[in-house]
Formats: structure tokens, sequence, C-alpha cells
């Protein structure tokens, strides 16, 4: 487990639930669910037939990422803008936003049915269409439309997309500091390299609602009656921002570039109810895009227990993703 994450058992479960419904609410059976690396999340069916969702945040003794502040407060004020002004995004109802010094910060969601992108695409079912709904998803929900750029809540953020990404960009150099993360190279060469291409990030005039995290763990669908998987949800909403909405196009395309697969059925969905050129200013903006990406990877790793021992794999794949990226705004 993450360090972030509560060591859950039943009976608090029952406390959270009680706490979020009253104390006639009751618990049938709950467990545990995986797949996330920052809040404690457990499934739980209650006595009036409802599934529900618990995230708990972390203690308030453990560290977090600058970022990482009112988390869970922010996944509860994505989910009411959604619900308010882009309903047909599919997201969980919240039921209730509870935050006490005993049981710290948490969020009782409705659960909504599916399974993950992530599980479907490695049981080798066709996800093309499902891919395509989640493009349509996304452009609708970057209609929503901001009055500031970066995270809200008093953490990194400007009147200008530009302002906004470099101060999110030092906020993880700064965490890499406190954390003696080992970067490719040198924090300051990092921002002067970024600083060099960042006035391609004044072409973003609109701060538009981003999910920021819509990798396929956090896509979930069912079948329909032909077998093909249909988008039910997108969940994980907490690390939400506002501001350029190809940055929405990293993660769904995790460790590819969606600048060389036009024909990706996200990129080709988004782009048909979203149109954007894949011009020079774009392709510069999704680097700098992942780069962030890669870096928030890499610099959250000792918050997470994340070792070079434990997960090897992870340590080599991001330092040569991230040098890459670095190596193209070298040489551009």
């Amino acid at each position: 487990m993450s360090p972030t994450q509560r060591l859950l058992d039943p009976d608090q479960v029952r406390r959270y639930v009680a706490a979020s419904l009253g104390p006639t609410a009751g618990v049938t059976d709950c467990g545990p669910l995986t797949g996330g690396g920052f809040a404690a999340v457990w499934w739980a069916t209650l006595d009036d037939g409802r599934a529900v969702a618990l995230k708990v945040g972390p203690p308030p003794h453990v560290p977090l990422l600058r970022y990482e502040r009112d988390m869970i407060g922010a996944e509860a004020r994505y989910l009411r803008l959604v619900a308010a002004r882009a309903p047909a995004v599919p997201v969980p109802p919240l039921l209730h936003h509870g935050r006490d010094t005993v049981l710290g910060d948490w969020l009782l969601t409705g659960l909504l049915p599916g399974r993950t992108l992530w599980d479907l695409s490695q049981a080798g079912a066709e996800v093309g269409p499902l891919r395509a709904e989640l493009g349509r998803a996304l452009a609708a929900l970057h209609g929503v439309t901001g009055g500031r750029y970066g995270y809200d809540g008093g953490r990194a953020s400007a009147p200008t997309w530009r302002g906004a990404y470099t101060a999110m960009l030092d906020d993880l150099l700064a965490d890499a500091a406190d954390w003696s993360v080992p970067l490719p190279v040198p924090a300051a060469r990092i921002r002067e390299l970024v600083d060099r291409h960042a006035g391609v990030l004044d072409a973003v005039r609109r701060p538009a609602l981003l999910h920021f995290d819509g990798w396929a763990g956090n896509v979930l669908a069912l079948d329909d009656p032909d077998g093909t998987p249909r988008l039910t949800g997108l969940v994980d909403g907490e690390r939400h921002l506002w501001g350029d909405p190809l940055l929405d196009l990293v993660s769904p395309l995790l460790f590819r570039r969606a600048e060389d697969e036009p024909d990706d059925p996200l990129v080709r969905a988004y782009r048909a109810a979203a149109p954007f050129p894949l011009d020079a200013g774009a392709r510069r903006r999704l680097g700098l895009y992942r780069l962030h990406l890669y870096l928030l990877m890499t610099v959250e790793m000792p918050s997470r227990g994340i070792t070079a021992e434990s997960d090897p794999g992870r340590v080599a794949r991001l330092a040569g993703l991230l040098d890459a990226e670095l190596s193209d705004l070298e040489g551009a």
C-alpha cells in the first residue's frame, strides 16, 4: 500500500457510511477496490440496495506533493461541476463529502458499473468504439470554461496558461528537491528548456475543465447487447485542473504520442467533436505535457513508497521517456 492510503476495515467503512448518510444507513457487504495509489477506496452495498464507493484521503500527518493538497475536496468540486455543467459526461453521483478531525476527508459516491478499459484491453476485447466514446466525453468536458488556469484551492494557478503550466512544473521540481528524487538532468536545466519553448502555450486562450487522469484504469464500460463495451464512467477526477484541452490527450495515450496517431479512435473522435490542427505548435505543447506527466510520475514515487527495487520497470521506463522529451526540447 502507498503511505497515503489509510488502512480501512469493514467497521470503519460502516462509520464513514453512517457519518455520510445518517445512523440508520446500514452496510450489508463491502470490500476494497484496487488500482489507485493515493486514496483508500472501498465498495459497499447498503441495506436499501444501493451500491456505493467510499474514498478516504490520507491521514493528516502524511506528507504530500504540493498539488495533492485537498485532493478529496477537489474531487467533490469536480463531481459537482460535471453534474451541473457537463451532464453528458458519465461520473459517479456525489452522495456526500465529509471532513472532520477523526475521520479526515472522504467522499461517498454512487458505484458505477463496469470493467475498466485497461482490463478490457488486457482481455483482448474490441475497445475501439469505447475509446471513441471517451474522446467525445472529453470533448464535452472541455466545453466547461473556468475563470483561471491551473488548479483550484490555492494550489498552482495563474491568469495565463503559460503561467499556470510553469507554476505546476516549478512545484514538481520543488517536490523533487524535497524528496531527493533523481532527475535525468538538473532541475534548472529542465526549467531552462521549458522556458525556451513556453511561448507555444500562449496559444491557449480559454481555461477548459480537464480531467487530467484519463488513463485506461479510470474508464469504465459495460457490454451492450451485441457485446460491444460502452462507456459507463470516467472516474477519479481529483486531479482535475483548468487549461489546454490537449493536456487531456496525454494520459489516455499513456507512453504514446497523440500527434503520431491521428487515426487512433480516441484522437479521431475527439477531433471530430472539437477540431484542432496537429501543427507544429500543437506538437510542441503535447511534448511539454508529456514532460509534465512523466515528471509527476517520477516525483511521486517516494511519496507512494515506490523504489527502483520494488518497481524497477517503472523507474527505467520513466527515465527513458523523460530523457526523450528533454532531448526533443534540446534539439528543437
